[in-house]
């Protein structure tokens, strides 16, 4: 599978983290970490996430048809970079911290997924111009 599944699947995935975190932080925090938000502040801080989230959404769906634009390379490249540190930090939330909810390693898993699939995407568009 290229770019463009890769790009119509994160859309889609992180759309509906953001919407769920924009309007239910402390569900979605429970279910990764388990354990409540109950600080205004971490409220704040975890709706302020939904919105980025919502931007990468928005930014791979737009950019799902345009395979071979430079510019979704690019985008690609920071989606490896925001899989690579999601799956980090949330490995190291469970792992080190214990912050365990019930979707803590499946996110982890999915995270790790991605970013592989980023790199298989980065590869064959190396490959073909080289």
């Amino acid at each position: 599978m290229g770019a463009k599944q890769l790009l119509t699947v994160t859309a889609l995935v992180e759309t509906a983290t953001s919407l769920m975190l924009i309007t239910s932080p402390t569900f979605v925090v429970t279910l990764l970490l388990g354990v409540l938000l109950e600080q205004p502040a971490a409220l704040v801080v975890a709706r302020v996430a939904g919105a980025a989230l919502l931007s990468v959404g928005c930014a791979c769906w737009l950019g799902r048809n345009d395979e071979h634009d430079r510019g979704v390379s690019g985008l690609v490249v920071a989606l490896l970079l925001y899989n690579s540190v999601a799956a980090t930090v949330l490995a190291h939330a469970g792992a080190g911290a214990q912050l365990v909810g019930v979707l803590t390693w499946p996110a982890v898993a999915l995270h790790v997924t991605l970013a592989a699939w980023c790199i298989a995407c980065l590869r064959r568009s190396w490959f073909r111009r080289h």
